[in-house]
């Protein structure tokens, strides 16, 4: 039987440099990077990926449940129905960031949501196409290596605005591959590289 790990000494697992506070640990050594499949989980993703242009990850964490409540948990087709006054009161809803053409996008993307689910069957069949249906594993040394985004990036963009969407840019929509796990870009020295 091993001895007990005495957790005073023992070393702390090497991570992604971005890592640094306790939300963005447990975002980091449970959920980035992951493949993810779950239209409703990727639906958030590409919400929360949307809201967070221009302002840090560390911001969209500290509302993502704010945001959960704020917008039934991220259900498409309750959002697609949301009303004008539905839109005025996230406005003033403190939680989340309260900027109205984020806002806005939201129920859109929630609509052009449901047309792409109807067309492929799911959304995940549908996004994961863009990356031939498994992730693609970079080996970066570190974080500075990491593209902010790709020929596949690009390509997801520009469908996704031809089908309605908006707040998807490809540096945005490189950030939403990194985190549903289209893409692996762990550093090569991060414990969640070989695991996810």
């Amino acid at each position: 039987m091993p001895p007990p790990v005495d957790h005073r000494t023992a070393e702390k697992p090497v991570r992604c440099s971005w890592a640094k506070n306790d939300l963005a640990i447990l975002y980091h050594d449970r959920e980035w990077g992951v493949p993810q499949h779950d239209d409703r989980v990727l639906f958030e993703f590409l919400v929360l990926e949307g809201a967070q242009a221009g302002l840090s990850w560390d911001t969209i964490l500290k509302k993502r449940e704010n945001y959960r409540t704020a917008l039934d948990n991220f259900d498409p087709k309750k959002i697609s129905r949301y009303t004008q006054r539905k839109l005025e009161s996230l406005m003033r809803n403190e939680g989340i960031v309260r900027n109205r053409l984020k806002i806005s996008s939201v129920v859109k993307n929630a609509k052009a949501f449901l047309q792409v689910q109807a067309e492929f069957g799911s959304f995940g069949r549908y996004v994961w196409q863009f990356v031939g249906g498994k992730p693609r594993v970079n080996a970066l040394k570190t974080l500075q290596h990491a593209p902010s985004r790709t020929a596949e990036s690009d390509a997801l963009s520009k469908d996704l605005k031809k089908r309605g969407f908006t707040f998807v840019g490809s540096t945005i929509c490189y950030a939403f591959m990194q985190a549903v796990g289209m893409v692996n870009d762990h550093v090569v020295t991060c414990f969640r590289y070989t695991e996810v």
